[in-house]
């Protein structure tokens, strides 16, 4: 639930003041009139050229980081999406971390900046920019992300439902949790660790914890890439076999529909992935699976919800891909201090290809078919055209 804006309070001018603007108004009326008119129209006629002039766009698809330079060197989660999907023409985005990349098809390309902070601000620039009618494109957010091995496998992919923000909690230093309790991260407004406050979304104004896209959008997605095959490494396969009790971690890569969190701090271990699943329940009424961890997309979501306040974005048109280059916490028989700083397998690259070549696929098909899917969102029985 998101509250309208508050109304601005009135201003008044002092009481000479007043007089003074009383004379000016009615012996200069009919001038200013005229000139308020010319500047009605001119504005108008300023905002009309700028709305004809607008690029309209497609597709945006939203990455967090780069390693080095945009192209040529080792990739992050930008630089795949660049070269493969030929986003060539480069725009200058002075209110974001990168430029911005452009492909002859309409598909916009944004690097964000890592952090909640980043995707926010950037999101929202590129969300005002006038140079983009982006009334009718499809947001991806394709990144990759920390896997929670309970229920998916290095090298995976998972799109999301709801996105649930991790950061506004209470919490206590772990060396004074009380015993009874799992963990030190308590809800606001509540007593204790996954307890629901009754007043969630009024007290503490927490309009935007959790993000529920929408499902028929993730579900079409899903069934359009869900038999893809995802890219596997000797490495890859040595790491994941090291988490002898957890099945889900020991798999191949596969794509999924699971559920993110996103916080701004890089948590690790048993009791906070306990945690995380236990957030994730508790704001999505039992909805929500946890499955991936992220440090961006509560902050993307909430400047597209602001956005779509406006009608400047269409908010049933937001995806989130999620792909796993580590986990969410260690095998049993090792301890969070050394899975938290352990090197991702092939550093990563996996996790990256995996991000450009399952989202690629649905927006290449977004494209292709833009005449059926311009005005009306695709539906998960229409998953293969």
């Amino acid at each position: 639930m998101i509250k309208p804006i508050q109304a601005a309070g009135r201003f008044t001018l002092p009481r000479g003041a007043r007089a003074a603007a009383r004379y000016c108004c009615n012996k200069y009326r009919k001038r200013w009139l005229w000139l308020a008119a010319l500047l009605t129209a001119v504005l108008c006629s300023a905002s009309s050229n700028a709305a004809e002039k607008a690029l309209p766009i497609k597709a945006v698809v939203v990455t967090m980081f780069e390693n080095g330079e945009i192209t040529g060197d080792r990739p992050g989660e930008f630089q795949y999406w660049v070269e493969r999907s030929q986003l060539h023409r480069e725009m200058a985005f002075p209110l974001g971390e990168y430029p911005l990349r452009l492909s002859d098809s309409g598909v916009l390309g944004i690097c964000v900046g890592g952090g909640i902070a980043n995707a926010t601000a950037s999101i929202m620039a590129l969300g005002l920019d006038p140079r983009f009618d982006l009334s009718k494109a499809y947001w991806l957010v394709a990144g990759i992300a920390g896997g929670d091995p309970e229920d998916i496998s290095l090298g995976s992919a998972a799109w999301a439902r709801y996105v649930v923000d991790g950061d506004l909690t209470y919490e206590i230093d772990a060396r004074e949790i009380p015993a009874e309790w799992p963990y030190g991260l308590i809800p606001l407004g509540a007593n204790k660790p996954a307890e629901k406050p009754a007043d969630i979304y009024t007290s503490w104004t927490l309009n935007t914890v959790a993000f529920d896209l929408n499902p028929q959008l993730a579900q079409w997605a899903y069934e359009l890439t869900r038999d893809m095959q995802l890219q596997d490494t000797p490495a890859m396969a040595q790491f994941r076999a090291q988490f002898k009790h957890y099945p889900k971690a020991r798999l191949k890569p596969f794509v999924a529909l699971g559920d993110t969190l996103s916080a701004s701090t890089y948590w690790h271990g048993r009791y906070l992935n306990r945690w995380a699943n236990d957030w994730m329940r508790l704001y999505s009424d039992n909805q929500a699976n946890f499955m991936t961890t992220n440090m961006e997309d509560s902050g993307t979501l909430t400047a597209l919800l602001r956005l779509g306040r406006l009608a400047l974005v269409n908010t049933q048109r937001i995806m989130v891909l999620r792909t796993v280059s580590n986990y969410s916490m260690p095998p049993q028989d090792k301890p969070a201090n050394w899975s938290v700083t352990a090197p991702y397998p092939d550093e990563g690259k996996p996790a990256l290809d995996t991000a450009w070549r399952v989202g690629s696929k649905v927006i290449d098909t977004l494209v292709k078919h833009w005449p059926r899917y311009a005005d009306t969102e695709p539906a998960a029985a229409k998953a293969k055209p």
